[in-house]
């Protein structure tokens, strides 16, 4: 009988993945970009009747955003979180009958909705993804630290791009502030800071940065964003009305009811909430599996902060930390995820790949496209093990960092300015 062939060699080439050259990225990512858009054709194409009838097509989340607007340049902003008078908005809007979609933004948020709804409704869809989608590459070309756009087939294809313009969502723009402020804390705080300030429309997505802010001592990127949330919120009283906020605050302190139902799928929920619920778990056992989650996430990025490790390392491990920290991320938002792996590819480029690392990058794509499939037919939470898998590779970073040198001496004067810390 024939000896067993090793099974080291094959050990070896995953580990090393040598054969995954930038020409095999772009070859491979465009042909599954290809794929993702003959997909949002035909769907495209089913829901408006093309191939069958259907009565009762799905409506995009931009609805929602657009019938919010609608209802501010009625004189009427507070009835953006009445969710009857929302819902006949958003069948005004597309069809009678649609299927409600929720609206949780805070009244900042009103502000881009009645601007949005001052066009009509398909110019408006076209150009926030098209003005938020620019921005958001520019970041990522930013990030990645390239001069060159053979990296777009790969940004292009991530599963959370297909579901952004799928749905209408704002999760580029999302990308784009963050990702942002994460390029400019270090250079330039109070500019970093005001990016920081405008996700103020969603909230949760900043609650760890003040903590990173805080432990690295980035006091004027912490004041530029506190500056900038509340002259949104006066802002916001002055033309919607106290009226609106307390509109708000009633309809987003019932919101926990929806995304507890299952109302909102559970597979499209990519937090350790969504995947206790996705597993069945009642909703106070999902609770405080988050409660545990967004607790470990918050000491390990004030560690990672104050250390003072790199700036791809600090921005990689804030970014997928903070999809595992908050209790709502779905499908779309994993686009910030997007911004933590360009953050390692730059590190990586820098200082070499480690074991592992660019199979465990690779595996995201497809893993990512796969995530809600897997979570709805299987009841598998793909979402939270994939951003926990890029962030144990941040950790196992900051981990040979540490390793590597002692601890850092109090920073002089000229390091306090280079560093933005405090002496």
């Amino acid at each position: 009988m024939p000896e067993p062939r090793p099974a080291r060699p094959l050990l070896d080439t995953l580990r090393s993945a040598d054969w995954l050259t930038r020409d095999r990225v772009v070859a491979w990512s465009s042909i599954l970009l290809i794929e993702e858009l003959l997909i949002v054709g035909f769907l495209a194409l089913w829901q408006h009747g093309v191939f069958v009838a259907v009565h009762n097509p799905p409506s995009s989340d931009f609805v929602s955003f657009y019938a919010a607007g609608k209802l501010v340049l009625a004189g009427t902003p507070a009835l953006a979180y009445d969710q009857v008078a929302h819902h006949l908005a958003e069948q005004q809007v597309s069809f009678a009958g649609a299927g409600y979609q929720y609206f949780f933004y805070p009244p900042v948020f009103l502000l881009l909705c009645a601007a949005l709804a001052a066009l009509p409704y398909f110019v408006s869809y076209a150009l926030f993804q098209a003005a938020t989608l620019v921005p958001f590459i520019l970041v990522m070309r930013a990030v990645l630290r390239t001069q060159d756009w053979r990296f777009l087939p790969a940004l292009l294809a991530f599963p959370a791009v297909f579901w952004t313009l799928g749905v209408g969502q704002n999760a580029f723009l999302t990308a784009a502030l963050f990702g942002g402020f994460t390029l400019l804390v270090d250079r330039r705080p109070a500019a970093a800071g005001v990016l920081l300030g405008l996700l103020c429309y969603k909230p949760h997505f900043g609650l760890l940065a003040p903590i990173a802010l805080a432990a690295g001592g980035r006091w004027r990127a912490f004041g530029a964003a506190l500056a900038t949330v509340a002259a949104l919120v006066g802002l916001s009283v002055l033309l919607f009305g106290w009226a609106t906020w307390q509109a708000y605050l009633s309809a987003f302190a019932g919101s926990n009811r929806v995304y507890e139902s299952g109302a909102i799928d559970f597979a499209g929920i990519e937090t350790p909430f969504g995947a206790a619920r996705l597993l069945g778990f009642p909703a106070g056992s999902a609770y405080a599996l988050q409660l545990i989650s967004t607790l470990a996430m918050a000491g390990l990025t004030a560690l990672i902060w104050q250390r003072r490790m790199s700036q791809p390392l600090r921005c990689a491990s804030l970014l997928a930390a903070t999809l595992l920290a908050v209790p709502l991320a779905l499908l779309y938002d994993k686009l910030l995820l997007l911004v933590a792996i360009g953050w390692l590819l730059r590190e990586a480029h820098a200082n070499g790949f480690l074991p592992w690392e660019k199979l465990v990058l690779l595996l995201t794509w497809p893993a990512s496209l796969v995530t809600w499939m897997v979570g709805a037919g299987l009841h598998v939470p793909l979402g939270p093990a994939i951003s926990g898998a890029v962030l144990l590779l941040c950790v196992r970073r900051v981990w040979l960092a540490l390793s590597a040198r002692p601890e850092p001496a109090a920073p002089t004067q000229g390091e306090a300015q280079v560093f933005g810390a405090t002496p």
